[in-house]
């Protein structure tokens, strides 16, 4: 007997596997995650003629019309910060948000081939393009510092929340992205329907102007919104608590976030097995 046929298998495949043994093949399939990743922000930049530099002309330009309209013409509050800054901060974790959705909702799609040839857990690809929404987000950040530095406003202990909301911002997101690549899969529709939701989120999200603007009797209901949450808070925590923040808004925000996450998580695993026979 060849002497490599009768060494053990370390990996059993098995019908219906419980939560422990899906969170288990997560972690033995790191290596591929982080080859996906790498790849997925290779492709991004690749044969682009300025390169990275586009995840700081985007945000520069919105920033731009965006103070030029709600700053100038609408005279819209800025809560005591300069327009510009105010724009900047909501377009931040704005833009992470809308390339994160994009690229997970259509992951799976543009991995049929890899789907269809080998067997991995499926949730490493939706989770792999969030990896190039955080590398135009740490891009941006660095031109926010400089921002910041230029109207004297510079970094305090209320930075220290940041992090905790981008994890927000990264929860909504992939749990947005995990039903809408589920559905994409099945029905092609989405690919239409995708750019009209972060559209229309760009719209109704405090991106170009302060929350505050919404009555306050209205204000728990416009958080649920996940992104109204992160987008205050994210104000909140760059200005040094210059900015007001709703802490019922933020929760609900954050519930609403988690909510997302994980009823995503539930219909993607219900649904991955069926992506190799349908896409």
């Amino acid at each position: 007997m060849n002497k490599r046929s009768a060494e053990p298998f370390d990996l059993i495949i098995e019908p219906k596997q419980s939560v422990r043994h899906f969170w288990r093949d997560l972690w033995e399939y790191r290596e591929l995650f982080y080859f996906l990743s790498w790849r997925d922000v290779l492709v991004q930049y690749k044969q682009t003629a300025v390169g990275i530099v586009w995840s700081v002309l985007r945000p520069l330009l919105t920033m731009l019309v965006f103070t030029f309209i709600f700053g100038r013409l609408a005279r819209l509050p800025a809560e005591g910060l300069p327009y510009p800054v105010l724009v900047f901060c909501g377009m931040l974790p704005w833009h992470f948000f809308a390339s994160a959705l994009t690229e997970s909702s259509q992951s799976l799609v543009g991995n049929a081939n890899l789907i269809t040839k080998i067997y991995f857990p499926r949730l490493i690809i939706p989770i792999s393009s969030l990896l190039v929404g955080l590398v135009d987000f740490l891009v941006s950040f660095v031109i926010l510092c400089g921002l910041l530095g230029w109207h004297g406003l510079w970094p305090n202990w209320h930075w220290l929340a940041l992090p905790l909301l981008l994890l927000l911002a990264c929860a909504a997101a992939l749990g947005a992205g995990l039903w809408f690549a589920a559905w994409n899969v099945k029905y092609r529709d989405f690919r239409y329907v995708i750019p009209f939701v972060v559209q229309f989120g760009l719209y109704i999200s405090p991106v170009g102007f302060s929350s505050t603007i919404v009555p306050a009797a209205w204000r728990s209901l416009y958080a649920l919104n996940p992104m109204v949450g992160v987008i205050d808070g994210f104000r909140w925590a760059v200005s040094g608590g210059r900015t007001a923040l709703s802490l019922t808004a933020l929760l609900v925000s954050a519930a609403v976030s988690l909510v997302l996450l994980g009823s995503g998580l539930a219909h993607f695993r219900k649904m991955e097995r069926e992506f190799a026979d349908v896409i």
